[in-house]
């Protein structure tokens, strides 16, 4: 998920469709949250603190290492009006509202955005606020049936879709941006995890054509879209049903499966969210005090310059 939107914002352009990387890590996220809470929850042993706990030592560490890290870059070079709105999104970024803030300031796909270094943490703001919000609805359905809880998030996920589909063409800055509708992505990672084993594909041969074909529209999704596709709107059901089906069928007896987790695979797995913090202000930076486009091979060496400060960070 990392590596398309690293390499999107390095300015490939075969990789147009890149930022649907954010689209996949939401489906995994929803995924990975949901079944490590939902358990907890159904037999009594959660704890929302200990969950924010966690949560807070996954983000906040290597989230606040580079934004000190920003601070000399920002002052030195920045003019003081882009410093100002600079400061601004930094504190946005520390009560996870960035994703507010820069739905009221910024155009994710026009040329400007190129030079906001912490532009890529509104979808930080996101996922804090699903992590605020939903645990606390998993915990009032708590006396229901699975059945139930499965039924509810799916009638939040249509309606969430519904409302990217609707708000696409009039209000495009709120619908890339704000969570509303973003949970529809997040909300097919929950239900893939709240029905796990359900879905299971018992014959072999129909499993590996499965997770061959997810990982095919995954792959597409990548390479043939771009910024006019309707995002997050129906198009983007490919990408994330695409990553669904793709946790639902890797399992180490198939390709797709063994592939991801190869040695290669799991390490960038490791350091992507080190790695997904560290592009934006990197190549921003860069973008900023050369005033023009990254030529390929700069691109590409600060795209390896990311993952070796994700790996240090990590």
């Amino acid at each position: 998920a990392v590596v398309p939107v690293i390499l999107f914002h390095a300015g490939i352009d075969q990789l147009g469709g890149g930022f649907v990387g954010v689209d996949i890590f939401f489906v995994i996220s929803g995924y990975l949250i949901t079944k490590l809470i939902y358990p907890e929850i159904r037999d009594g042993t959660f704890s929302l603190v200990d969950f924010y706990e966690r949560r807070a030592r996954r983000i906040l560490p290597a989230l606040i290492l580079v934004c000190l890290a920003c601070l000399p870059f920002a002052w030195a070079w920045m003019l003081p009006r882009d410093l100002q709105e600079f400061s601004e999104s930094l504190a946005a970024v520390s009560v996870f509202a960035s994703n507010v803030y820069f739905w009221l300031r910024s155009d994710y796909f026009a040329a400007p955005a190129a030079t906001i270094p912490l532009l890529h943490t509104w979808s930080l703001g996101v996922e804090e606020q699903f992590y605020l919000l939903f645990p606390l609805s998993l915990l009032a359905l708590r006396r229901v049936r699975s059945s139930t809880v499965f039924g509810s998030i799916l009638l939040v996920s249509v309606l969430s879709l519904a409302l990217a589909v609707y708000a696409g063409p009039s209000y495009p800055a709120a619908n890339f941006y704000l969570a509303p509708t973003r949970a529809w992505e997040l909300g097919v990672g929950a239900l893939l995890a709240i029905s796990d084993g359900r879905w299971t594909i018992r014959r072999p041969a129909l499993r590996e054509l499965t997770g061959l074909v997810a990982a095919a529209a995954i792959v597409y999704s990548i390479l043939a879209f771009d910024e006019r596709a309707p995002h997050p709107g129906i198009t983007m059901l490919l990408p994330v049903i695409g990553a669904a089906a793709l946790i639902a069928t890797a399992t180490p007896q198939t390709i797709v499966g063994r592939l991801l987790s190869s040695r290669p695979f799991v390490s960038l797995g490791l350091i992507s969210y080190s790695a997904y913090l560290w592009h934006q202000p990197i190549f921003a930076f860069a973008r900023y005090q050369t005033l023009g486009e990254l030529s390929a091979t700069l691109a590409l060496f600060l795209s390896a310059c990311t993952l070796a400060l994700a790996y240090f960070s990590w």
